[in-house]
């Protein structure tokens, strides 16, 4: 501790002030950091000189523009294959099931990130393997979280091709689909992209809380059925909001509630 820098940790505390408040007077500054008057006013000062904080035409102060510049760059510059592996590592160890870490590509669905199944029979995805963003279910809740407008003209402009015996073909039922995918945070997908494999998938957020990519665990299509589904959907979710808290995301809207078969 004494080789850190007194102002430097002060400095941090008034910024951190921020992050549970989105506007401050001055005094309320010096009330929540505890810091003497004198040394508060001398750091916003400094602070709003170099653009970390702004101050409105009512005497308050909120972030400064410069914190959405640092934040695009730390956005574009995490892998989120990086960030995504361990975590797909630990819900592999418990499932026992492959775990694709799948992203939107134009109007495609692209597998960046995979870990096989422990099982002997192993379906096709491959990382680089594409698939239509409808088909399968790490594709479609990527669909069901685009801005409305988007998922919206997607359905308007494609047309559903059967891939495999369980391919939805049918634009309402899809929509239902997208809809209720939305509501549970969650998907399933039963011989969509491959006859006799099963999918469950959830959605990863960005801090703006967008998003950026799903997960999913998938398999024989028997051990998705019924009362063998519900533990899957919990620890699929949960591995996709421990990877959206490393991206910034507010998990306070997030639905981890408990999955109901039928």
């Amino acid at each position: 501790m004494q080789s850190k820098n007194k102002t430097a940790i002060r400095s941090m505390g008034i910024l951190n002030l921020f992050l549970t408040h989105s506007k401050l007077s001055f005094n309320e500054i010096v009330h929540f950091s505890g810091i003497p008057k004198t040394s508060v006013y001398r750091m916003v000062m400094s602070f709003e000189e170099m653009g970390l904080l702004d101050k409105d035409r009512d005497g308050k102060y909120s972030l400064g523009l410069l914190f959405l510049q640092f934040g695009h760059l730390v956005a574009e510059r995490i892998d989120i294959r990086q960030v995504a592996l361990p975590i797909m590592q630990k819900l592999h160890d418990k499932v026992g099931e492959a775990v694709n870490l799948i992203i939107q590509d134009g109007k495609e669905a692209i597998c960046i990130e995979k870990l096989d199944t422990k099982q002997r029979v192993r379906h096709n995805t491959a990382i680089g393997r594409r698939s239509p963003l409808y088909a399968g279910a790490c594709s479609r809740v990527i669909l069901a979280f685009l801005p409305q407008y988007e998922r919206e003209q997607y359905l308007e402009q494609i047309e559903l091709k059967s891939i495999a015996s369980g391919t939805i073909t049918d634009k309402d039922r899809l929509r239902n689909l997208l809809e209720e995918s939305r509501k549970m945070q969650f998907t399933v997908s039963h011989s969509e992209l491959e006859n006799y494999i099963s999918a469950v998938a959830a959605p990863i957020f960005n801090y703006k809380g967008y998003i950026i990519a799903g997960i999913s665990v998938a398999g024989l299509e028997v051990n998705y059925q019924n009362e063998l589904l519900p533990p899957l959907v919990e620890k699929v979710k949960s591995a996709a909001l421990d990877i959206s808290r490393e991206f910034g995301y507010n998990d306070k809207h997030f639905c981890l509630g408990k999955y109901i078969h039928g």
